[in-house]
Order: C-alpha cells, then sequence, then structure tokens
C-alpha cells in the first residue's frame, strides 16, 4: 500500500470535525435567515412592484398621496425627536452609572434591566392610564391648582413620545455605559491639573471619547423609533399615526398589500441608507459594539 493510499484510509481527526462542526454552526443560521428573513423581505419588494398591477404605481404615490406623505413626515419627526430626547436622558444616566459608586451602579443598572421585563403593550397602557385626563398627571396638577382643566396629554404626538421615550431609554443607556466604562478615568482629572475647568474638561475630553457610543445608541434608537407600532398605536388613538401602523390599516382593513409593502420596502430602504451614510462619517460597525 503506497503511502498516499495510507493517508487516504487515515481517519478524520479532532481538527476536521471541529471544522465541520463550525461550519454546521455557520450554515444553519444562514439557512434559517435565508427562509424566514431573506425570502419574505424579497418577497415584499416583489409586491411592491407587482400588486395590484405590475409597474411602480404604488411608489408614484410617494409623490401624489397627501395620506402617505403625512404619515411619513410624522413617522420622521416623532422618531427623530424621540431619538433626541432619549439620547439626552441616555447619556445623563450613562454617565451617572459610571462616575456612582458601586451599589448605587448595581441598584440602578437593576432599574435600568426591569424595564426589558415589561412587554410594551403593558407599558403603553399604563402610560394611557397615567396620562388621561383623570389620570395621576392632571389629578396632580388640578390638585395642586397650577391648572384649571386636564391636560391633553395622551392620543396626541406628546403622548406618543413620552411612551417612546420610555421604551427606548434602555437601548440608548446601555450602549452609552459600555462606551463610557472604557474610557480612562483619569484624562478628566489630567485636564482639570493643566488648568481646564470641569465643564472644559468633560466638553474637550470626555464628549468626544464618548462619541462612538452615542452614534451607534442613537442609530439603534433611530431605527426602532422609525417602525415603532404598538406604542404609537396605543398612545396615538388614532390620531397620531406612524408608518408602521399605517402599513398594518393598509393589509388588515383597506387590503392595499401593494401600497403596504411599499411603504415598508420605503422604510426598510431609509434605514439602510441612513446606515450607510452614517458609515460614511463613522465606523458605525465598531460603534454598535461598543
Amino acid at each position: 500500500m503506497t503511502a498516499l493510499a495510507a493517508n487516504d484510509l487515515k481517519p478524520a481527526g479532532p481538527g476536521a470535525s471541529g471544522e465541520r462542526l463550525y461550519w454546521l454552526l455557520l450554515i444553519l443560521p444562514c439557512v434559517f435567515l435565508g427562509l424566514f428573513y431573506v425570502v419574505p423581505v424579497v418577497n415584499v419588494l416583489v409586491m411592491s412592484v407587482t400588486v395590484p398591477k405590475a409597474g411602480f404605481a404604488n411608489y408614484a404615490e410617494l409623490a401624489s398621496n397627501g395620506a402617505v406623505q403625512r404619515v411619513l413626515i410624522t413617522t420622521v419627526r416623532i422618531g427623530a425627536i424621540t431619538t433626541a430626547i432619549t439620547l439626552a436622558l441616555g447619556y445623563a444616566v450613562a454617565y451617572a452609572l459610571v462616575q456612582c459608586g458601586p451599589r448605587e451602579r448595581q441598584i440602578l443598572l437593576a432599574i435600568v434591566l426591569a424595564s426589558f421585563w415589561i412587554s410594551a403593550l403593558i407599558r403603553a397602557f399604563a402610560w394611557v392610564a397615567i396620562l388621561q385626563s383623570q389620570g395621576l398627571i392632571n389629578n396632580t396638577l388640578i390638585g395642586l391648582g397650577l391648572i384649571d382643566s386636564p391636560l391633553q396629554l395622551v392620543r396626541n404626538e406628546l403622548g406618543v413620545m413620552i411612551g417612546m421615550v420610555h421604551y427606548m431609554l434602555p437601548y440608548a443607556i446601555l450602549p452609552l455605559y459600555a462606551n463610557m466604562s472604557g474610557i480612562d478615568k483619569s484624562l478628566v482629572p489630567a485636564a482639570r491639573a493643566l488648568g481646564a475647568t470641569p465643564f472644559q474638561a468633560f466638553r474637550w475630553v470626555f464628549v468626544p471619547m464618548s462619541l462612538p457610543g452615542l452614534i451607534g445608541a442613537g442609530v439603534i434608537v433611530l431605527i426602532f423609533s422609525l417602525g415603532f407600532y404598538i406604542t404609537p398605536a396605543i398612545l396615538g388613538g388614532g390620531k397620531t399615526i406612524m408608518v408602521a401602523e399605517y402599513v398594518s390599516v393598509q393589509i388588515s382593513e383597506t387590503l392595499r398589500w401593494g401600497l403596504a409593502a411599499m411603504l415598508a420596502s420605503t422604510l426598510l430602504a431609509s434605514v439602510l441608507l441612513l446606515v450607510f451614510w452614517l458609515s460614511r462619517f463613522m465606523d458605525v460597525e465598531a460603534a454598535l459594539k461598543k
């Protein structure tokens, strides 16, 4: 028997079986994503140009349909404001987490993580109970004599943004906290020792180093905000409609599947273009890992 034949008959070692297991673990998730994510997305894209008839009539409604334009503008406006407020509050909370002691940090992190255990549906109904005309806030303000009649805090954009900011805060706090935890704590005192005021040390040393975390958190919050459904549907009360709720109405009530597919495709393309645009100025992949 030649040496070559002997090598062919030699059983596969632990390295070969480990490599097969590696490829198996890599291929199975790819097949799952292909079947249950890529195929439905491609189907939506095809429907947007084939239903009710082939062509780009559905996309022409972006320029001619006033209702579609209002929904898109409302979605962008609420998504942008929600992202800005969430980042501002999340930055403050993440900074407090970094600066406080270990015991206080554990308590604050437990409070932040506890919000993940409560569903968005329950939180939305809780905000309706708090913000309604006979809710906690209006009754307190009337009891203190600050207002004479209840404020309209729900079933409008204000109520939608309050609920969305509350839901999105953990998605901003955790990436920002992970980023800030990696900043060398001796840099700010070093800047103070060189003559910088506390604000100058924070502005010119800490903020630039936390920028990757801020970008990563902003991308996550904005993408979630643009496609949010449950909270706007409940707190908006049908008066403030975002694109996800409008898509649901087109599918379940008016049966305009082509228009709904076009809006879903437009939303997907907008998010991809946003990430691509940000990647030209920032390393989005690295920021999302912070």
